[in-house]
Order: structure tokens, then sequence, then C-alpha cells
């Protein structure tokens, strides 16, 4: 269960990172109350991940998944050019999260 509680809050994070893009700022009411929203269920399920996760485990996904759904939200929905040097980044950043996971003690094993 905790790994379907870790990807709501991942879900909620890039929703809430995606409608601080679109705030302009705060300046506009929908999508900043979106970020509240988004923001607020992220940090909810991530707590209800980590009362069965290790925090370092939980942590290295939320962020490495996040980051590349956020990366592709910025890609497909606001132009955001694509270029070697940030594949071969987020490449990187989801090896690190595979080897936490699947070779360190730090992974919860």
């Amino acid at each position: 269960m905790h790994w379907l509680f870790l990807a709501l809050a991942i879900v909620s994070e890039v929703f809430g990172s995606t409608m601080l893009k679109l705030s302009s700022g705060f300046s506009k009411l929908w999508p900043s109350l979106g970020v509240l929203l988004g923001f607020g269920l992220a940090f909810y399920f991530l707590s209800l991940a980590l009362k069965t996760m290790p925090l370092g485990t939980a942590y290295a996904v939320w962020a490495g998944v996040g980051l590349v759904l956020t990366a592709a939200v910025s890609v497909v929905f606001f132009g955001q050019k694509v270029d070697a040097g940030g594949i071969i980044g987020i490449t990187l950043i989801l090896a690190g999260v595979l080897v936490l996971n699947l070779f360190s003690n730090m992974g919860g094993h």
C-alpha cells in the first residue's frame, strides 16, 4: 500500500508544480489554489507512505520520479526543449534511484 501512497504523492507534487508554473507568481486564483491542493495532497500521501517505508527510499523515489515527470510535463505542455545533457542527467537520477532501491541498505533492505 505504501507504493500506492508514494505514487499518489508523486502525481500530486507534479500537479502542484505544474499549477505553480501556471499561477504566474500566484497572480491567478485557480492555479494558485491548485498549488495548495497539489502540494497539500503530496505531503499528505508522502506522510502515509512514510508510515511503512524508510525515509531515504521514499524521498529518493519521490524526488527522482517527480523530477522525471515534471520534466516531461515541461516538454509536452510548456514547450521546453530536450537536449542531450538533460536526458543524460535524468537518466543518471533514475539510475541512482534504482541503485539505492536494489543495492543499498538505505533502500530498506
